[in-house]
């Protein structure tokens, strides 16, 4: 398999039409999705849809599997709602001290975690996300297994009031769209196809002169501080951090909605999470039993559809999604 040269790499790529309508369509669905669906729903489903976006940026474009992407998610969640909750912080505030917490998490456990590749690889970010989550549970500031609860949402600029629903829904959608766009810009940046360079042939990239595992660290980073922003969002619309939010679980989670939609996509995690979040809600009065009917749906998917949903439906059309 041949890698672009450098030269090649450094080109400015080009946006498929088919990813523009893709896009119209999905900004026109939720403009008008609060007229049928609960705003709540949706908003539950923006947040895990940016995770899985987030998440995808590491395995989908670099080649990364972490099994431990809760720890970014719950620890901005916690550091979010403490600092909105214990020290006032308005919303856009606590949710920058929560990206920016992710971001620091990430860099010390990308340092730590791009030593090695495949499963050891994935095994430390696991490992890391487990000692951070007992951490959790036995911080003070955290409350335990009560969380952090009655997290005030504030005024969003002094000026928006984010106990309005609506209001609350548009600034997560705003938050949604303006993160998508930053990560559609860095997948298609010549930093994104560097990533992809790695992804396909690292030797052969090495060879090139990149430095790997700058590059990978950097995508490290940047994919802990999206899930961080997911994770602090979630924090103010639910008013409420808890342990759900760091445990591994969690991190399971956002690895099937990114291989139910579509891995290496754009749009395929953004599937991927609506239709684990409608499985959670709609599912909710089977108890446990939502587990394994998720379990049954991601054989399927595996299945059935081994490029993920959106990665089969592009594959089928011939478009790029």
């Amino acid at each position: 398999m041949t890698i672009a040269s450098p030269a090649a790499v450094a080109a400015k790529p080009t946006r498929s039409w088919s990813e523009t309508i893709a896009f119209a369509v999905m900004v026109g669905f939720f403009l008008i999705a609060p007229l049928f669906i609960y705003p709540l729903f949706l908003m539950k489903a923006l947040c895990f849809a940016l995770f899985a976006c987030a998440f995808n940026l590491l395995i989908g474009y670099v080649g990364l599997l972490s099994f431990g992407h809760a720890l970014y998610f719950g620890w901005a969640s916690y550091v979010c709602a403490y600092t909105a909750k214990a020290w006032g912080l308005t919303p856009e505030l606590a949710i920058l001290l929560g990206a920016a917490t992710a971001a620091v998490l990430g860099l010390v456990a990308g340092s730590i975690a791009i030593r090695r590749q495949g499963i050891y690889f994935a095994m430390i970010t696991l490992a890391l996300a487990q000692m951070m989550f007992f951490f959790a549970v036995q911080a003070p500031f955290t409350g335990g297994e009560d969380g952090i609860q009655a997290v005030p949402r504030g005024y969003l600029f002094g000026v928006i009031d984010l106990v309005n629903p609506m209001n609350m829904y548009f600034t997560v959608l705003a938050i949604f769209l303006g993160c998508f766009l930053l990560i559609y810009r860095i997948i298609h940046s010549p930093f994104g196809e560097v990533l992809k360079a790695i992804r396909e042939n690292e030797t052969r990239a090495i060879s090139l002169g990149y430095k790997t595992d700058r590059y990978k660290l950097v995508a490290f980073v940047l994919s802990a501080t999206f899930a961080g922003v997911a994770g602090a969002t979630k924090a103010i619309v639910f008013q409420l951090a808890s342990l759900t939010d760091v445990d591994w679980p969690m991190s399971g989670e956002v690895v099937l909605m990114t291989l139910v939609g579509g891995l290496g996509t754009v749009f395929g995690p953004v599937i991927g999470a609506f239709i684990v979040i409608s499985m959670q809600n709609y599912l909710a009065q089977i108890g446990q039993w939502v587990l394994v009917v998720q379990g049954t749906v991601f054989v399927i998917c595996v299945m059935l559809f081994r490029r993920g949903i959106i990665g089969e439906i592009a594959h089928a059309l011939r478009i790029k999604l």
